[in-house]
């Protein structure tokens, strides 16, 4: 007889645990952060508490408990805690692996990628072939205007993370031509190392370059650095220092980052130093970096 009691009890014990688990698993299911961009354009970060076929739940900080309809979600994605900032979200950088234009580190992840524009006619683009392996490419149509010789270029680079998010080396090649023109073929070869993390680093790089057939005899020297400001802004500075046979050229920059919608903004001054020069010069820059490529969503929304 006890036994048989012992038994009914060990019985309701494992029932219970089970539905325990089950209702425990539902609620990690259901608690995540997410952040929601609707398709009117609003954007919503807070817990889902629930989430069906046609609507999700989500407790925000500052409007409370909303629902949104699932035909009405554009994009929807996970957020992880260090993504909040005294309860802001803070949006990926959206060109995470250069500062203005030199390149640093870190790799894009295979599939992702990124299209950059500057000044309206310098174009380029790069994209993730595996996670330490990506290939770009980039022009200035001068075609468009009355048949001028156009500049291309290739920008293959490798990645490797010595200690995650902390660490990492780099390197890789700009290969370029202008066509329309004989003996024009321009680049530079570079290795560098970037210490830090995607949000605050600071990189140390050196390349050779060439032109016309002649490669340079010093290099080039260059140092970045790339701070993180609040949700949406990240202060840059990329730095070069190249010897010549006659003069050497020290150019510094100082700027920013402004993350539009998902869109990076970037602006600054290039101020170039010289011996022989007579005056202060100082040569804005505006571009903007339009990342592609689709990041796994929550609760099968892209």
């Amino acid at each position: 007889m006890k036994t048989i009691v012992l038994s009914k009890k060990c019985l309701l014990l494992g029932f219970f645990l089970m539905i325990t688990l089950t209702v425990i698993s539902q609620v990690e299911a259901d608690s995540v952060m997410v952040y929601i961009e609707t398709t009117d354009g609003n954007t919503y970060t807070g817990i889902v508490i629930e989430q069906d076929s046609a609507k999700v739940v989500l407790q925000t900080e500052s409007l409370g408990t909303i629902t949104i309809g699932r035909e009405n979600i554009k994009e929807m994605e996970s957020v992880l805690p260090v993504k909040m900032v005294e309860g802001k979200y803070w949006f990926d950088n959206p060109q995470a692996t250069r500062y203005f234009y030199s390149p640093n580190g870190y790799g894009l992840k295979a599939g992702e990628g990124y299209y950059q524009n500057i000044w309206v006619l310098f174009n380029s683009f790069a994209v993730g072939v595996t996670d330490y392996i990506s290939i770009g490419a980039g022009v200035i149509p001068l075609f468009l205007f009355a048949g001028e010789s156009t500049p291309m270029w290739i920008t293959p680079k490798f990645s490797i993370p010595l200690k995650k998010d902390a660490f990492n080396i780099g390197g890789g090649a700009l290969l370029g031509a202008v066509l329309g023109e004989d003996d024009a073929g321009f680049g530079i070869l570079y290795g560098l190392a970037t210490l830090g993390s995607r949000d605050n680093n600071v990189t140390f790089g050196m390349g050779y370059g060439y032109a016309g057939g002649d490669w340079a005899k010093s290099p080039m020297f260059n140092f970045n650095g790339m701070f993180r400001t609040g949700a949406r802004g990240y202060f840059i500075t990329e730095n070069y220092y190249i010897s010549g046979e006659e003069t050497n050229v020290m150019l510094i920059s100082l700027g920013g980052r402004q993350i539009i919608k998902k869109a990076g903004l970037d602006y600054g001054l290039f101020i170039p130093f010289s011996s022989d020069m007579e005056g202060f010069i100082a040569i804005p820059w505006l571009g903007i970096t339009i990342p592609f490529g689709a990041k796994k969503a929550v609760g099968g929304q892209n």
